[in-house]
């Protein structure tokens, strides 16, 4: 498969600038591999598809708010600061991404803040846009990290041409969401709301959690036609045994196993074991689905409508089938469906 197989011609209207009123009345398109045929449901009438023993598996990642606005010492340029990992909380070092990146250099301290109670330092060039910052601050590391996250906003993607609104801290999180690590919210996972986990519990349906870490990597556009070229960044993952055997057990009763976005999708796929089981993890994973390929752990997947040329559009293609998908996609644009984060959403059975 090529980088160019991958494109198509998406209107900027159909890219979601906010979320739906509730979280479970987005719309869903549900495409069936087996017979070819295509659906046109609201996201609440998923608990029709899946029977008692069946497993759904969540990304319990939290978004932290990553996004600072600051400003350079002398000049007080305006800065954006997008925190993407913390390196140290002794040294209270983070890996960021700064923009404009051009304006910045070792050295270089920057104050956030209406009182500058925030002040940073350049300490390296990690990229040619990354850097690594050491925050000054007095206090202890829980009030460090308190007027950090204080001053943080949430961290939309750029798509999103808008600044941060109140209902964005909540909306653009997961409802099930445990631990703050992700800089990008698993979003096939923002459709649920307590109503439908409810709904599907009743029903027998059983839930599987995994941790994977979202960092902006994920939307790193693929810049080499040959897709085996393309290099995904790392981030951290944790499945738990109590996981596996929630989804083993499903497995080996020839179930439903439904990961619940890309992100679920390539943990699941991180650890397989020979016996094409899912083994405990906790490491790092950089996979990296393109067609074709032999999915081994999930037979149905949710997943929101994506961006042309991105690893999200390759990994659905991968498990939907590139023509059924690119068929999918054009009614989507036709039927007026809504794209990326805050957008409508498909199930794949």
């Amino acid at each position: 498969m090529k980088l160019s197989q991958f494109n198509f011609e998406l209107p900027k209207d159909r890219i979601s600038q906010y979320p739906s009123e509730n979280r479970d009345e987005s719309r869903l398109m549900v495409l069936n591999r087996k017979n070819q045929l295509i659906e046109h449901k609201i996201f609440k009438d998923v608990v029709n598809y899946f029977d008692e023993g069946d497993a759904f598996v969540f990304n319990n990642t939290k978004v932290f708010p990553a996004r600072l606005i600051g400003n350079k010492e002398k000049t007080g340029a305006r800065i954006e600061v997008f925190l993407l990992r913390e390196l140290s909380d002794d040294q209270r070092l983070w890996d960021v991404l700064v923009d404009p990146a051009r304006k910045i250099r070792i050295g270089n301290k920057l104050y956030f803040g209406n009182d500058d109670n925030l002040v940073a330092e350049v300490i390296d060039n990690t990229t040619s846009r990354g850097r690594t910052l050491r925050f000054l601050y007095d206090g202890s590391y829980d009030d460090f990290r308190k007027a950090l996250f204080d001053l943080g906003q949430t961290p939309l993607p750029k798509y999103i041409k808008r600044e941060e609104e109140s209902f964005d801290r909540e909306r653009y999180q997961t409802i099930f969401a445990k631990h703050e690590g992700a800089v990008a919210a698993p979003t096939a996972g923002m459709h649920f709301s307590k109503h439908l986990l409810k709904r599907l519990e009743i029903n027998g349906v059983n839930i599987a959690e995994l941790t994977l870490h979202v960092g902006l990597g994920t939307f790193n556009p693929v810049e080499v036609e040959d897709l085996s070229k393309h290099k995904m960044d790392s981030e951290e993952l944790i499945i738990e045994q109590n996981a596996c055997d929630i989804i083993n057990k499903a497995k080996l009763n020839k179930k439903r196993i439904c990961a619940v976005g890309t992100t679920s999708m390539r943990g699941l796929e991180s650890s397989v074991s020979s016996f094409n089981t899912l083994n405990p993890f906790n490491g790092w994973t950089h996979k990296f689905i393109f067609p074709p390929y032999d999915f081994r752990i999930a037979n149905s997947m949710i997943t929101n409508f994506h961006t042309p040329k991105s690893t999200l559009l390759m990994m659905a293609s991968a498990f939907a089938g590139p023509d059924f998908i690119k068929s999918a996609y054009e009614i989507a644009i036709k039927e007026k469906y809504n794209f990326n984060s805050y957008g409508d959403a498909m199930l794949i059975i």
